[in-house]
């Protein structure tokens, strides 16, 4: 009986030991986390998961971008990702932007933006990274108008392409400072000088989400799905990429 219990009680540790390597085993997440690290470089990576390519994982940076490695991590590559289907090829990588992009988009405190509303029914609405003195912003500022009259609204940030504490960001901050932001960035996009006002404003944090974001020239016009569209665009344009019928 007393050996019985020996194999019983000998039985039952391995099994637990069993059960302890089994509930701690180092998922593939985890290697490549610890094989980043002991590279030797601060990489800051915000998030590994599986891609939908097996055994290859999708490496997030806190900077938003994105890159691959092999289950090992020992190998680890940039670059989009197409699925090859019959209708196409299927951009992977930049639908993780868009999904990303849009829970951003959504996510804005619309008491730090500046906002031209639609008239009447609204049907949609843009939001765009602006720079007060380039060219194509002030174009595009130009078709506001139509595009409230179409019924959508035109939600701006702020993206002084000169860097912080530029002139323009200057302009900018007494842009957001003003009483009526609306008319302020129009006169300011008119080329009109504006009176400097001086408050706790998002200029800097607008500016470094548009850097995330991919914002690398204004104006850079984002849907609400998280869709970029680099550069002016004509109000009919946008509206019929809204999917409005004209």
């Amino acid at each position: 009986m007393k050996f019985l219990h020996a194999i019983s009680f000998v039985s039952l540790s391995f099994a637990g030991l069993a059960f302890f390597s089994a509930a701690h085993a180092v998922t593939a997440e985890e290697v490549i986390k610890q094989k980043l690290q002991a590279a030797g470089r601060d990489i800051p990576v915000t998030v590994v998961r599986p891609s939908v390519v097996e055994n290859i994982y999708e490496v997030e940076l806190s900077s938003g971008e994105v890159f691959y490695s092999t289950a090992d991590g020992g190998y680890l590559f940039s670059g989009d990702l197409y699925q090859v289907a019959p209708q196409g090829f299927k951009n992977i990588t930049e639908e993780g932007r868009m999904l990303a992009r849009a829970q951003q988009i959504q996510s804005l405190d619309e008491k730090e933006l500046v906002i031209f509303p639609a008239e009447g029914e609204k049907k949609g609405q843009i939001t765009v990274f602006t720079d007060i003195d380039c060219g194509y912003c002030r174009k595009l500022h130009q078709e506001v108008p139509e595009l409230n009259k179409m019924g959508i609204s035109v939600r701006y940030m702020a993206f002084p392409r000169a860097g912080l504490g530029s002139e323009v960001y200057r302009t900018m901050a007494s842009v957001w400072c003003s009483d009526n932001r609306q008319d302020a960035l129009t006169r300011a996009k008119q080329g009109e000088a504006i009176q400097s006002k001086d408050c706790k404003n998002p200029i800097a944090v607008q500016y470094q989400l548009g850097q995330k974001l991919g914002v690398n020239g204004t104006p850079a016009i984002f849907l609400d799905d998280g869709r970029l569209l680099p550069g002016y665009m004509p109000a009919a344009r946008i509206a019929t990429t809204l999917g409005l019928k004209l």
